[in-house]
């Protein structure tokens, strides 16, 4: 069985607690309930405490949770939050003995990695703060691989986060030895010295004819661009000056895999072996980390690589120090951008402006601008003319008219038949 869930707890010797998303509204509901039930302090004459025993807890937040007594330890209490998983001493005023809710299970399920052995044979402290860090309170995907011997048994799982095994994971950090390894070459990170270097995969394309909508994430030249073929919904760094990034059909899992790969890049070693189109993740100038690709070594002391990032099309120039190993599954998402050329125009002939592209001076850096103001966060419409040597299309503004026309009204660019 395979479902989504919370995790809500991982104990100190690794038992990972999880709250199945299904479980969710019916929780909510018992919570509501709890609160309406008790708006009182804890209990506050002398009771004589029993190891096992049914109560609500009063936690930090001043809200009530159910919970379990399973220490005594003189005037506070050692107590399980049964629907949560965490044990903490509490002060026998924050709690109140009640039998009210025992009726129902437990709504957090106590989870234990499926044939993987900690080294050493119990997790060790830095590992728990590895899982702590990396698993509460995000979701995850849970496949249940054996039930416990007793109902109160931990449920053997694998657990998948952001594409990714966390058993392979901890193995690779070291932590653990995964026995069921099958995921373990998707943690393997992609070297620059390998003589068949993969690369990213593309994004299907509509048929030539097609008209679909979409938005220019980046501008080369006002007759090189970048576009996603669905608009986004909401801009999403790193955003290029020109615009903002688009999403397929991938791009939740993309950006799910992306947040669980921020988590963890300092365990990705740094790039020292640099090669041409290697696929990488770059830090951006907002402090996180993204899919790029190497394109070259710029300057030599120090070291600057000049990188382009493969979702949104921009360039960049940047220190080694922000270049890191990727993992293989980060590649099986297509990229979320198609470099396209614009047809039916030309450079003017007589255009005068003497500020130039430098790196395409067939054009001024005018028609860049005028071609930016034409695209720049506008809803577009595209239809593909060829795909080979190069992708050729033409672009359509909102008012369905050639993005282009606009140049050539201006005297920056001629008709090209």
């Amino acid at each position: 069985k395979t479902f989504q869930a919370v995790v809500s707890y991982v104990g100190h010797d690794g038992t990972i607690y999880i709250v199945p998303k299904s479980f969710e509204t019916a929780l909510n509901k018992l919570m509501t309930e709890i609160q309406s039930n008790f708006k009182c302090l804890g209990l506050l004459e002398p009771y004589c405490w029993k190891k096992g025993e049914a109560c609500v807890v009063r936690g930090s937040d001043t809200m009530w949770y159910r919970g379990k007594v399973v220490e005594l330890c003189g005037s506070t209490l050692q107590v399980q939050y049964i629907d949560h998983g965490c044990i903490e001493k509490i002060p026998q005023c924050h709690l109140y003995p009640t039998t009210l809710y025992t009726g129902i299970p437990p709504f957090c399920i106590p989870c234990q990695l499926y044939k993987t052995v900690p080294i050493g044979n119990f997790w060790q402290q830095d590992a728990v703060n590895r899982l702590q860090e990396l698993l509460t309170n995000e979701e995850v995907e849970i496949h249940v691989q054996e039930l416990p011997d007793n109902p109160w048994g931990k449920l053997s799982i694998n657990l998948y986060f952001g594409g990714m095994s966390l058993s392979s994971f901890m193995a690779y950090q070291k932590y653990c030895v995964a026995e069921d390894g099958q995921d373990i070459s998707e943690l393997e990170l992609i070297e620059g010295d390998v003589s068949d270097l993969p690369s990213y995969i593309l994004p299907p394309l509509p048929d030539p004819g097609d008209i679909f909508p979409v938005r220019v994430t980046h501008l080369v030249s006002p007759k090189e661009v970048y576009i996603c073929l669905e608009p986004p919904e909401s801009p999403l760094p790193p955003s290029a000056p020109e615009g903002d990034a688009g999403c397929d059909s991938d791009l939740e899992s993309l950006e799910e895999a992306l947040k669980w790969c921020n988590k963890c890049v300092e365990s990705f070693p740094l790039v020292t072996r640099f090669q041409t189109a290697m696929p990488c993740l770059v830090e951006y100038q907002d402090g996180l980390w993204y899919r790029a690709k190497l394109l070259s070594v710029e300057e030599f002391d120090p070291v600057k690589i000049l990188v382009q990032f493969v979702d949104y099309g921009n360039f960049s120039v940047v220190p080694a120090s922000r270049l890191r190993h990727i993992p293989y599954h980060l590649l099986k998402y297509p990229v979320q951008v198609v470099r396209a050329l614009l047809a039916g125009f030309k450079p003017a002939l007589y255009d005068k402006d003497e500020k130039r592209i430098p790196y395409s001076p067939e054009w001024s850096v005018e028609a860049l601008w005028a071609m930016m103001e034409c695209v720049e966060g506008k809803q577009l419409s595209a239809s593909i003319l060829a795909v080979s040597p190069e992708v050729t299309i033409s672009l359509y503004g909102d008012d369905q008219n050639l993005v282009h026309m606009k140049l050539i009204e201006m005297g920056l660019a001629d008709l090209d038949e």
